[in-house]
């Protein structure tokens, strides 16, 4: 299981969001790439970077910081935020940058299965619940749609890996629920990146706890951020344990 920093952007800077609220904003540093070559430093195998810019936008906005990020470290980037066109995927993967997170646009299945078709595991969907159910478009539009079948009808026309991500939980601080982790692991059959409330090394045990082959990795923002966990001591839990 991969341990897997999160970075997210906003305004040049990296940042961290409340439950993905852009009025609850904590800045971490003016220098993302700073901050990437920390993890890679550190040990990071691959990065999780969102633009928020281009999640409230509708369109990428940091492309050029993330290539750049990309480039200068030669380790896998994930980007999401604001992807939510063909042309945009290309210019993304053309930029280097590894794979690419849709959200919003997953909810259009054939959109999903034109990705897919064109660009095949570099896809990666973000399933990103409340009580449950998808929210969308930064997740400020609560849908009626239940995650386990989105994810089932995603992996119907071709998505081989999903980011779960429980955003009551996302930047509070206040844990992983491991239970709709499990539920949700369990009720898939693609490749599952979980995230959302990682906050101690608990959860990152518990996570790993699960032995579920599907669970290729963990996402961990703000504990990195504030100390709460240390990327060398996550990273010795999976191997230790493992």
């Amino acid at each position: 299981m991969l341990i897997i920093p999160a970075i997210d952007l906003r305004g040049g800077k990296c940042v961290r969001l409340w439950q993905g609220r852009k009025d609850r904003q904590s800045i971490y540093s003016h220098d993302p790439l700073s901050v990437a070559k920390v993890w890679k430093e550190k040990g990071a195998r691959r990065l999780h970077i969102v633009d928020l810019d281009g999640a409230f936008e509708g369109r990428p906005v940091n492309l050029k910081l993330v290539e750049r990020i990309s480039k200068e470290l030669n380790i896998p980037v994930e980007l999401g935020g604001g992807i939510r066109d063909l042309p945009t995927l290309k210019e993304i993967f053309e930029r280097g940058i590894d794979y690419a997170i849709l959200g919003s646009k997953a909810l259009s299945l054939k959109f999903m299965e034109k990705a897919c078709q064109k660009f095949g595991d570099k896809i990666i969907v973000s399933i990103d619940v409340r009580d449950g159910k998808v929210a969308i478009e930064g997740w400020e539009k609560q849908t009626d749609i239940q995650a386990k079948d989105l994810a089932k009808d995603l992996t119907e026309v071709g998505v081989r890996t999903m980011i779960f991500t429980d955003i009551t939980r996302d930047g509070t601080m206040r844990g992983v629920n491991i239970k709709a982790v499990r539920d949700f692991v369990e009720s898939v059959d693609v490749d599952v990146i979980v995230s959302g409330g990682i906050s101690s090394l608990e959860d990152v045990k518990k996570v790993f706890k699960l032995n579920n082959p599907r669970i290729k990795g963990t996402v961990i923002g703000k504990a990195l951020y504030t100390g709460m966990i240390r990327l060398e001591d996550a990273m010795k839990v999976v191997k230790s344990e493992g």
